[in-house]
């Protein structure tokens, strides 16, 4: 198969989404050729804010493979992934990444996420939303313990 092929299967199920209550958008991952996890936009169904497509094909693959990292798989998405699923993309360490609609149609749709963008370069405390750093003595302490772990999973 090529990509135009798996990619329309994700516009497909974006498409059957839509017609079972979710949101219009799916995902796709492949290994080896091979769909090994798929799922559509969960959010209002699972009452969850983080169900997106991406996101829930991202921990079906994970558990698929017994493995936190997908870095030899492909993800093909009905849309340019969001803000929170591209951090999701890049942490999984995902090797490619294929879209259909930008994000500039997905704002044309009514799911704009360009405040997010927008307010990640911004300083914890001038974003939209309050933010405030408060200094605890202990606040280091987890990441010293974490430091001098001899048998860490990195990641």
């Amino acid at each position: 198969m090529h990509h135009e092929d798996f990619l329309q299967q994700a516009v497909d199920l974006a498409l059957e989404n839509t017609k079972t209550g979710g949101g219009p958008f799916a995902a796709i991952i492949c290994q080896n050729n091979k769909i090994i996890a798929h799922s559509g936009n969960a959010v209002t169904r699972n009452l969850d804010p983080t169900a997106h497509a991406e996101i829930m094909a991202i921990r079906s693959a994970c558990q698929s493979l017994q493995d936190f990292q997908l870095s030899d798989c492909t993800l093909y998405t009905s849309c340019e992934p969001c803000p929170m699923c591209l951090g999701a993309i890049y942490w999984a360490r995902l090797k490619a990444v294929y879209f259909a609609c930008s994000r500039n149609d997905a704002a044309n749709a009514g799911f704009d996420d360009s405040f997010i963008y927008d307010e990640v370069p911004k300083a914890p405390e001038n974003r939209r939303l309050f933010m405030q750093k408060l200094n605890l003595n202990s606040a280091l302490q987890p990441f010293d313990a974490w430091q001098i772990q001899e048998n860490k999973t990195l990641y």
